[in-house]
């Protein structure tokens, strides 16, 4: 198949990578021609993936229109922030050359304060276009060289097990799922809990600290997840726990990384000056808290991420709150 990659993030890069191993034809769409022209000279990411070749068959531009031209599939890699100007980009172009490749979502954050998904950003600007969605627990480095890996490809409607035998390989399993909302929130939700996944390690809490905290992000959630529309399954699958387990446990997670520095005494804005990488959690946990908040859900973990990240409450003080909270029964 002919497969276009719309963002050189390290995870659109380990896409490109992955699709271009398992005998596709693939193009690579970094936004800035700086960057481009790197990895054109250098054939390697990098800012986002170094030490990782990229094979002289993939094919890199920054030109959506070229880019477009014969994609069956194109996947949408670039940062929630970036998703509507893209989008638009994609409509433009498209409308040119007159294809409508197979979209699929890799994003997992949202920006707007009415918890509009990825899709629903897809559906409101190119709704001509087919769509799904890509995610499970996936380090892309991991993935780029051809390690074990599972995810979850979510779709509503269309054939799914056309596209699952196509992105599938002997180092790739996809399962499918149509629960296209249920996977994007938890993948959304994820980010935001390895934020304080991060902060129990940057506090030095130990083990049976983060532990319990685990434990009770995950209920917090799936209870949230669920309440937006979500399945309670999803959450108990690859784009749920899976994701949640690697998000908040590895060391290469860009969340729990800022997490780590949060607790260890760093404030968010010295962090955004020295990483290059968006941490998507950041502006997710404040547009599930403004929604909570409305809808009168119970959400105390990513209160008290807010009110550590936006609020400039104490760490240790926001942790002895929770701590403090009335007992009550676990289930």
């Amino acid at each position: 198949m002919n497969i276009t990659v719309f963002g050189a993030g390290a995870w659109g890069t380990a896409m490109a990578l992955h699709c271009q191993r398992a005998g596709h034809e693939v193009t690579l769409v970094p936004k800035f021609a700086e960057q481009a022209d790197i990895m054109l000279s250098k054939r390697e990411n990098v800012d986002f993936l170094p030490g990782v070749p990229l094979p002289e068959d993939i094919k890199i531009t920054i030109d959506v229109e070229s880019a477009l031209k014969g994609a069956e599939i194109a996947f949408i890699g670039c940062p929630s922030v970036g998703l509507v100007d893209l989008c638009n980009d994609i409509k433009h172009a498209s409308e040119k050359i007159n294809g409508r490749p197979f979209l699929i979502s890799l994003c997992k954050g949202i920006q707007s304060a009415n918890l509009e998904t990825a899709s629903l950003i897809i559906k409101r600007i190119i709704p001509e276009f087919g769509f799904g969605v890509l995610s499970g627990p996936t380090n892309a480095k991991e993935v780029a060289v051809g390690f074990p890996a599972a995810m979850v490809l979510a779709m509503d409607s269309g054939d799914a097990q056309s596209l699952q035998r196509a992105l599938a390989s002997p180092s790739v399993r996809i399962y499918t799922n149509s629960d296209v909302l249920g996977v994007e929130l938890a993948g959304c939700l994820k980010n935001v809990y390895a934020i304080g996944a991060g902060a129990c390690d940057g506090l030095k809490l130990g083990d049976s600290a983060k532990a319990a905290y685990l434990t009770r992000a995950l209920r917090e959630m799936i209870s949230i997840g669920c309440a937006f529309g979500g399945s309670r399954e999803t959450f108990y699958g690859l784009s749920g726990f899976g994701d949640f387990v690697a998000t908040c446990m590895g060391p290469w997670s860009r969340n729990r990384t800022f997490g780590s520095r949060i607790g260890a005494g760093e404030s968010a804005e010295e962090i955004f000056k020295t990483q290059k990488a968006a941490v998507e959690g950041y502006q997710t946990s404040r547009a599930f808290y403004n929604v909570c908040k409305e809808r009168g859900i119970d959400a105390p973990i990513i209160d008290a991420i807010c009110a550590v990240l936006y609020d400039g409450q104490n760490i240790r003080d926001v942790v002895n709150s929770l701590f403090n909270r009335p007992l009550k029964s676990e289930l």
